[in-house]
């Protein structure tokens, strides 16, 4: 099957492969050739793909939301933002944390719901690039 995963800056990843596992909202869901048509929401997460052309590697794209499609042997992926774990920059992502827990912290203390929310988000995504980037 092959896997696509594009966001608004472009195609992201392209490649065959044995199996792809996703991070929905209702949970993980893996995903194999002949896979019955399948459209679902998906979280702040991991992408795993085993690809065709490397057997025992996985591939790892930490997503920034969006939602997946399954249909006829091609996995798409539509995120808000996607980066393969081989091009996360780590000292960035760990500084975005940081950021965003400042940004936690001072939401809590001006007692801005929003803008907590807006910085709880933040700061999963950096977790995710983080954790996709130490293949955890």
């Amino acid at each position: 099957m092959t896997v696509n995963i594009v966001t608004p800056d472009g195609k992201v990843y392209d490649h065959h492969a044995n199996m792809v596992i996703v991070k929905t909202t209702s949970g993980e869901m893996g995903l194999m050739a002949n896979h019955e048509p399948v459209v679902a929401p998906l979280e702040i997460g991991e992408v795993r793909v085993r690809r065709v052309d490397n057997p025992g590697h996985e591939d790892s794209i930490a997503v920034n939301g969006g939602f997946m499609e399954m249909s006829n042997n091609v996995v798409s992926v539509v995120a808000d933002s996607a980066e393969r774990a081989r091009d996360i920059n780590l000292s960035r992502a760990e500084a975005a944390r940081q950021r965003a827990e400042k940004r936690i912290e001072e939401a809590k203390t001006t007692q801005d719901t929003d803008e907590l929310q807006r910085a709880q988000v933040a700061l999963q995504r950096a977790i995710n690039r983080i954790n996709v980037k130490n293949g955890n």
